[in-house]
């Protein structure tokens, strides 16, 4: 099965959040992005609310709960204490953990399962508990997966920025995309799923679907939103599902 498609609705947020107006509406593409076909909605709402708002999750909540009941809602953010609440009120069926710092602009690296496993551990084991399914983010790198799978995590949420970075580089792309499938086989062997997400595209996509065919779920934002500009939401979807192989 091809890899599911998961919406990411920060950059359309981060529109929205340029005036004091309540367009575009979150809610409302996120609507059409669903009825479109995509398979779920990405949301990373961060401590200063630049992009997404705690405001916006029950909405997208009810949205999926109400009128497409067979997609996910998926929450990125950093595992303190503040988020771990706010995954808990929001009922979100899937979490993806960052390492990211509040002041970062986006999400630029994985994590360092080893050292950093006093604080992913724990964070795992509550959102276990809760009934979530939960994933990590990671680079392309085989090198501590074992410690990614020894938290209890489900998945491992692949970073392709560096892939999706060398787009005028194909000799270079290429071989970012031998280390994400390496990465991905990795973790596959430990028993965990494998998404992935960051500046992917409708023309970088077809190949890392090739190169992973057992890509769980793909979650993109900026390419998408820009994409929207142009070919509008429900086109845009259409063409980043036929990117995915459906």
């Amino acid at each position: 099965m091809p890899a599911k498609l998961s919406v990411n609705l920060n950059a359309v947020a981060l529109l929205r959040n340029r005036r004091d107006l309540p367009w575009p509406s979150v809610t409302h593409l996120g609507r059409i992005a669903l009825a479109a076909g995509a398979h779920g909605l990405t949301v990373h709402p961060r401590p200063d609310e630049r992009h997404t708002r705690r405001a916006d999750l029950p909405l997208l909540r009810a949205l999926i709960d109400d009128e497409f009941p067979e997609a996910e809602f998926n929450i990125e953010g950093f595992p303190d204490a503040a988020f771990l609440d706010l995954v808990e009120a929001s009922q979100p069926d899937q979490v993806t953990l960052v390492p990211d710092d509040p002041a970062q602009p986006t999400s630029d690296h994985g994590w360092d399962f080893e050292a950093q496993s006093a604080v992913l551990a724990p964070a795992v084991r509550r959102l276990k508990k809760g009934g979530f399914r939960v994933s990590l983010f990671a680079n392309p790198d085989a090198a501590g997966l074992a410690a990614a799978k020894a938290t209890g995590a489900d998945r491992i949420e692949l970073y392709t920025g560096p892939y999706g970075g060398c787009h005028d580089d194909p000799a270079r792309a290429a071989q970012e995309l031998r280390l994400l499938a390496a990465a991905a086989e990795a973790a596959r062997a430990l028993g965990l799923g494998v998404n992935a997400g960051h500046d992917l595209t409708v023309a970088n996509l077809p190949a890392l679907a090739k190169a992973v065919p057992f890509l769980a779920e793909v979650s993109i934002g900026h390419g998408l939103t820009a994409d929207a500009l142009e070919f509008g939401m429900a086109g845009t979807v259409a063409r980043f599902l036929k990117a995915c192989g459906w």
